[in-house]
């Protein structure tokens, strides 16, 4: 089975997954030595009209909601196309921070439309990799031949629109999906050429069993995570407290000293660094063996071998102590529990639980069914979540498929979610910031054509005759 990478790329009506929505969608397939395959993907999606957009959001990208419709797929439409082409197998979805960003989005939108949130990148030999902590890396361990990039303010920073200035990369537009596409394949291949066996290591490193084995062995291991200070690159040497959690663990960061830490830990400092942070297997964190570090990325993550030596032996001394700080700092509340839940709060429940078995047979037969079969289509789920997404992919993907008593609940939902709270309300914050905005001095004509279209949208949209 041939294995190919597929470079893609988000714009979002705002930052929040659950609330906001993708609203332009690119990507590109690559062979796995980052030769173009086929033409691009390029695909604005509709906003739906129960949703009102992050208007700073909207300034940036300038993609307003009145383009998508009229120039874009539904989320349904979008998904079909998607699985269709897109998610072939043997696929490796590649992005630019999207661990953290962009599949989240991409998460969320297959829950709300009613498919598997995860399959996409583990079924039929697809999986995922993220490109920053891959930079960030580099960066610490092997530098050379690649120019390094420094925000305004003279901090080291790694944002793909400042390592394509600086290296000459091909980055015609920031924030749009398709030129930030380009850019993250131009980005890869500096990688590729100039640090080829790093850049081989960490691609394999994506496999979590991979991973767990690394961290598992219980020896220190560079760790390359955005937790960590940019004074080091992003990087520290770290060994894995152990954990129960099949999926996860947690480490120590040796550049502190265990012992002096305990001494002066308080627990009601919350802005006091806590050198333990829980890494994720299937996260693709960017691991390596301690054996990689030469002299110049030794200094460069403040530390030697000697001070790791002496610290991993006080960390296995405190081992238990250490982990009680974490638990105690972090440990979670009792899950909410799963009830029937309104339409207004569904959106939000992706990460309650794994659809059930017998509910995805349910959900499988959805996406092929015809407008009237999908009309009578009422299953009885186990899962309390789903009856209620049923009912939203109906109304916002086939409207046709709703009875009139049905349009009137949906009709109610939009009022309520974008009116209740008065002064508080999504309707009211949407329209404060559009007039905050307008007062800007910076803003040119372009933006300011785009807050008028984000007023008419909101006008269009909102049934103010509803309260």
């Amino acid at each position: 089975m041939d294995m190919t990478l597929y470079f893609y790329d988000l714009e979002t009506s705002g930052l929040n997954p659950r609330s906001q929505r993708i609203m332009q969608f690119a990507g590109q397939r690559t062979t796995m030595d980052l030769q173009p395959i086929g033409e691009p993907d390029d695909f604005l999606i509709q906003l739906s009209n129960d949703v009102l957009p992050d208007p700073d959001a909207i300034l940036v990208t300038g993609i307003t909601p009145q383009r998508t419709r009229a120039e874009g797929y539904t989320e349904k439409q979008f998904l079909d196309i998607f699985y269709d082409t897109i998610a072939a197998e043997g696929t490796i979805f590649v992005g630019y921070n999207s661990i953290r960003f962009d599949d989240e989005f991409m998460r969320t939108l297959m829950y709300r439309n009613l498919y598997d949130p995860y399959e996409w990148q583990w079924k039929e030999h697809r999986s995922k990799w993220d490109l920053l902590d891959v930079v960030r890396m580099t960066r610490a361990l092997r530098p050379d031949g690649i120019v390094w990039p420094f925000s305004s303010t003279g901090a080291k920073a790694n944002k793909l629109e400042l390592i394509t200035a600086v290296n000459n990369l091909e980055h015609t537009h920031a924030h749009n999906a398709m030129s930030d596409v380009i850019a993250s394949i131009e980005v890869a291949k500096l990688i590729y050429k100039n640090q080829p066996k790093l850049f081989t290591y960490l691609l394999e490193m994506r496999d979590k069993n991979k991973v767990k084995s690394l961290v598992g062995a219980g020896t220190p291991f560079a760790y390359t995570s955005g937790r960590y200070s940019s004074d080091f690159e992003k990087t520290a040497i770290v060994v894995s407290l152990g954990s129960d959690d099949p999926a996860s663990c947690l480490v120590y960061d040796l550049r502190i000293d265990p012992e002096e830490w305990l001494s002066s830990y308080n627990p009601d400092d919350r802005e006091q660094y806590h050198p333990i942070k829980a890494l994720k297997y299937n996260h693709c964190p960017a691991v390596a063996p301690v054996g990689v570090l030469n002299e110049d990325s030794w200094a460069t993550v403040g530390l030697t071998e000697l001070d790791v030596k002496e610290r991993y032996a006080k960390v296995r001394k405190h081992q238990a102590e250490l982990i009680k700080t974490y638990v105690a700092r972090v440990y979670p509340s009792a899950a909410t529990a799963m009830l029937e839940l309104p339409l207004e709060s569904v959106d939000d429940r992706i990460y309650d639980g794994f659809i059930p078995a017998a509910d995805r047979k349910h959900l499988s037969r959805v996406h092929a069914m015809t407008l009237d079969e999908l009309i009578d289509f009422k299953p009885d789920f186990n899962d309390p979540r789903l009856a209620s997404l049923l009912f939203l992919y109906k109304a916002r993907q086939v409207p046709g498929s709703l009875l009139s008593e049905d349009r009137e609940i949906y009709e109610q939902y939009v009022a309520k979610k974008l009116l209740d709270g008065g002064d508080n309300s999504q309707y009211a914050q949407f329209m404060n910031r559009l007039n905050e905005l307008a007062k800007m001095d910076y803003l040119d004509a372009d933006k300011r054509f785009v807050l008028e279209e984000l007023a008419l949208y909101a006008q269009s949209v909102v049934p103010l005759d509803s309260f």
